[in-house]
């Protein structure tokens, strides 16, 4: 029996599905969706054979984005 989705992808099951884990049994983070840190995390509760997401994650990223303003030009004058 695979303990993990990359154990059971090694041995051609493509249809595991890991036992459930309640969310107070592994930690969650603090780290932001598409970050190093946030697929280190990942990477770690797939091979431990923990589930993927955590309810208590980040998903979301700071509004750092300039609002959009359509009389700045990107790419200079047409």
């Amino acid at each position: 029996m695979p303990k993990s989705v990359l154990e059971a992808i090694k041995m051609g099951q493509w249809d595991f599905e890991p036992l459930e884990v309640p969310s107070d049994e592994f930690d969650w983070t603090e780290a932001m969706p598409g970050t190093k840190a946030k697929l280190e995390v990942l990477a770690k509760r797939v091979a431990s054979g923990l589930p993927l997401w955590h309810p208590n994650d980040r998903d979301e990223l700071p509004d750092v984005r300039p609002r959009f303003d359509p009389s700045v030009r990107v790419n200079g004058p047409r």
